[in-house]
């Protein structure tokens, strides 16, 4: 029996799904014949699913009880159900925490979105596979081995996933409720937005100084600054050649150590050398790291790692190199494999511990106390199996920040400060760590950069310590701003306008404005990136630079849709409209649907900030009892119902009144200015337009802007080709008018008749068509709707006529048209330029053409440079040269 997978997306943000669950997966699987096998047809299949994964017994599911899951196996459910719980818990056993997924049919017979959370992007995208191939199996009664995918799912965790440290400051930064993004597959982490950003790369932050990290890569810099200072360190001499051997020796005297000059993690480091045959070992040993070597003095005591953060000690840690313990029974290989199978230990630095490796310098260990891997040791014998204390080579850690004599703690951040690092850890070897650290009693070994916080997370004995939060608190401190005003807008139609007169009227308000549009993106006016740019990835361009201190992001369905929001909350949100536009495209096949999509927006708002709605839909209206955030509302009606009530509760509102846009606040009703004094509003005629407005002047007021900047900056915003480029942009010629306009659905032409059928003119001429990819009645309707605003029509088609032919969009538009007026004059001219130059070769004297356009830019280039032929007729002759050059281009 055949399953097939549709199509997988990976949701990075608030979703169709969930605003707090933000990094889900989503399959859409047709179940082909087995949607008429639910679990309870398929002989033995629950049996076998819990006996394969018996921990799936935890997953509740609907019943709300362990077992819950299992027992719905047992009565019946669909194989997407035991999908998404079979990759939830593939993941969870490879150490990943997921928890969350939901089964839902897309409404077409057998097909279902299976939707499930991963902590790795990697991880979930193969959890996927996996449980759809177990599953199958499980079903066609077929042996499956699932070993081999936890497996995988654990190395992919461990290359991609992001280790204790990080996670522990993530989650301080979550706590704290700062924003945060990954960058790369590693560890570089963005945290906050704008200008309040930070960065963090493992524990090297942007505050850290790089001539702090210079002098902790070279420890015989940091030695001899340190040893300048009065600070303790012990005799030690940098060498690059074996030659230098016998002169070292004998400067440094036994026992010593040699170390990479510029290593970490212990790597290449032996301790307590007492031969020249030790010597020259560990100068091998020690050469695969580093060109030049220190050897210094071995010195006797206990070895301690100092956490500093923002120059202050937080914790400290005594290391304890890795060790078996002996049982009189395992040999050293049995006793390391079982110390391995701890599950706080794995690979690299992935877990709290790190397997212990049976390396070179163990060997040499074992063959220095004769002894083998095959050896037994006595019952209470500990073998030291690493010549480091090193988390990342096997070792654990003793929690011993409260025992630190005050003078070593003095000593400790006076070193974070003489080296200018503000996150570092001190090696320290002490004899007694509650003495003060003298000579007599130990010495600073060295410093490092990006310090480990792994032993002080969960050390092995002792209290952790809140390590995380104090990387946090020295980025972010106290009260300190982390975000940036978000203003988020969506809808049907209404966006971009809305977006770019929020921006205007930000910029007049002095901040530094980032902001998305289906046109591009524009950092303080100037444009970054050119193209529609109203999906996630934009809106974090604009959240990632430096400069913004306020955010203006289009939210357009598609991308919603594809991955989620590129943000994690808004301050403020709009959402202008929601019609009957892309239904039955991604499975969104209602209004309701699309309401749904649209609402992730309202519902990322937070909850101090406000959802800015309009009234006068009633689909945008009821997004507001789904809401936690405050509301506010706006009607290009005065007697709005719902706007009366809301004023009558104290709410905020905007409204037209006696011609006014009007502002109710805190009880108080005030004037603004007149609409027609508004040139954006076209004289107070456009109303699509005066709507954009009333959602722009709330946004302003939710903003703390006062009532004189919001009227400036109305009153610049002069509406134009390149400052709402495709909205309402009109250019008049000697003897007609042609507006171009980006409508493209029945929502958009009907808010234009309401200005068009004000437009006084001899005759009216609409150039039109619609997107392939909608349904046959939308289409329809942009032919009815065209029909009833234009005395004539023109039909032109996309470039891309997105999986319908030309002919059957112009049958289907000539339908609507026929419909309401089947004697209306219609034509075809195909080519966007093209449809516009015959237009105007036609325009009769006092006639309005309106062109419903695709390539805006292109559009009005052709317009312009027509226009300048306008004080002679030549330019009609020359025009069929000029598409020439824009098909050329």
């Amino acid at each position: 029996m055949d399953m097939k997978v549709i199509e997988i997306k990976v949701l990075r943000g608030p979703n169709y799904w969930s605003t707090y669950r933000k990094q889900l997966i989503q399959v859409k699987l047709d179940l082909g014949e087995y949607e008429q096998k639910p679990t309870n047809k398929l002989n033995g299949f629950a049996g076998r699913l819990q006996s394969l994964l018996p921990s799936l017994y935890e997953h509740e599911c609907s019943e709300k009880k362990p077992g819950g899951f299992l027992e719905r196996v047992r009565e019946g459910t669909w194989l997407g159900h035991v999908i998404e719980h079979v990759a939830l818990e593939l993941q969870t056993l490879a150490g990943m925490d997921c928890g969350y997924g939901r089964t839902r049919s897309v409404g077409q017979k057998g097909v279902y979105h299976v939707v499930f959370a991963y902590e790795v992007e990697k991880a979930g995208l193969y959890a996927a596979t996996a449980a759809i191939n177990l599953v199958k199996a499980l079903a066609d009664e077929q042996p499956y081995d699932c070993s081999k995918d936890i497996k995988e799912l654990m190395e992919l965790n461990r290359r991609y996933g992001l280790g204790p440290s990080a996670k522990a400051i993530l989650n301080a930064a979550r706590n704290k409720n700062i924003p945060y993004r990954r960058l790369d597959n590693n560890s570089l982490i963005l945290l906050g937005y704008g200008k309040f950003q930070k960065m963090i790369r493992s524990t090297i932050s942007t505050t850290t100084s790089a001539l702090g990290v210079e002098f902790a890569d070279d420890k015989d810099e940091t030695k001899r600054l340190l040893e300048k200072e009065s600070i303790p360190v012990p005799h030690g001499v940098t060498f690059s050649h074996l030659d230098s051997l016998d002169e070292i020796i004998e400067e440094v005297g036994w026992p010593m150590v040699i170390k990479p000059l510029d290593g970490n993690h212990g790597r290449g480091v032996t301790t307590n050398i007492r031969s020249r045959e030790e010597a020259e070992l560990a100068f091998h040993q020690a050469k695969q790291v580093s060109k030049y070597l220190i050897a210094e003095r071995y010195l006797e005591g206990f070895d301690y790692r100092f956490l500093l953060i923002n120059y202050r000690l937080v914790a400290v840690a005594k290391r304890v190199p890795a060790m078996v313990m002996g049982d009189g029974i395992s040999t050293i290989e049995e006793l390391i494999r079982k110390t391995n199978q701890d599950p706080a230990r794995g690979e690299g630095h992935e877990k709290t511990l790190t397997t212990i490796k049976i390396d070179e310098p163990t060997k040499i260990i074992l063959a220095k106390q004769n002894l083998s891997l095959d050896a037994v040791l006595p019952e209470g014998q500990a073998l030291y199996l690493k010549n480091t204390a090193n988390i990342s080579t096997g070792g654990t850690a003793i929690d011993v920040t409260s025992m630190v004599h005050p003078h070593t703690v003095f000593v400790a951040e006076r070193i974070a400060r003489l080296l200018n690092l503000d996150i570092c850890g001190i090696d320290v070897i002490a004899k007694d760590i509650e003495a003060p650290l003298v000579i007599e009693n130990g010495a600073v070994l060295e410093v490092n950069a990006s310090p480990g916080l792994r032993m002080h997370l969960s050390p092995s004995e002792g209290s952790a310590q809140p390590v995380g939060e104090a990387i946090i608190e020295m980025l972010f401190p106290g009260n300190s701003p982390a975000r940036i005003p978000i203003v988020a807008i969506t809808g049907t139609n209404g966006k971009t306008t809305t977006t770019r007169l929020v921006s205007h009227l930000m910029k007049e308000a002095g901040y530094t404005v980032g902001f998305t549009s289906t046109d591009g993106i524009y950092i303080n006016e100037n444009m970054v990136e050119k193209g529609d740019c109203s999906g996630p990835a934009s809106a974090q361009k604009v959240l990632r630079d430096p400069l913004v201190d306020f955010a203006v992001l289009e939210c357009a369905r598609g991308g919603i849709i594809r991955s989620g929001l590129g943000f994690d909350q808004c301050s403020t949100s709009i959402i202008t409209s929601i019609t009957d536009d892309h239904l039955g495209m991604d499975d969104i096949n209602s209004v309701e649907d699309l309401a749904k999509v649209k609402s992730v927006v309202a519902q990322s708002t937070r909850d101090d900030g406000y959802s800015i709605l309009n009234a006068d839909d009633e689909i945008v209206y009821g997004l507001a009892e789904q809401l936690d955030c405050r509301i506010a509302l706006f009607s290009v009606r005065e007697d709005n119902k719902y706007v009366r009530a809301h004023c009558q509760k104290g709410g905020l509102a905007a409204f037209l009144e006696d011609g006014y846009v009007t502002i109710y606040k805190n009880g108080t009703r005030t004037r603004l200015m007149k609409a027609a004094e508004i040139p954006l509003s076209f004289e107070g005629k456009a109303i699509l337009m005066i709507k954009n407005i009333l959602a722009a002047v709330l946004a302003a007021v939710v903003n703390d802007l006062d009532m004189e900047t919001i009227k400036k900056g109305l009153k610049s915003f002069i509406p134009s080709p390149e400052r709402t480029p495709g909205r309402m942009n009109v250019f008049q010629f000697r003897h007609f008018k042609i507006m171009l306009d980006y409508a493209h659905n029945r929502d958009g032409l009907s808010q234009l008749k309401e200005y068009i059928d004000n437009v006084q003119a001899s005759v009216k001429t609409g150039i039109i068509t619609s997107p392939g990819d909608r349904r046959e009645e939308d289409i329809i309707n942009v032919g009815k709707c065209a029909a009833e605003i234009f005395d004539e029509i023109i039909i032109r088609h996309d470039d891309d006529t997105r999986g319908r032919s030309k002919d059957q969009i112009t049958q289907l538009i000539k339908k609507g048209i026929n419909s309401v007026n089947p004697n209306l004059p219609v034509n075809v001219i195909s080519g966007e330029i093209d449809s516009i130059q015959y237009a105007m070769h036609m325009a009769r004297e006092n006639s309005f053409i309106v062109a419903c356009v695709d390539k805006v830019e292109k559009c009005v280039e052709y317009v312009i440079r027509a226009k300048e032929f306008d004080n002679t007729m030549q330019y009609l002759e020359s025009a069929p040269s000029m598409q020439e050059q824009f098909s050329a281009g």
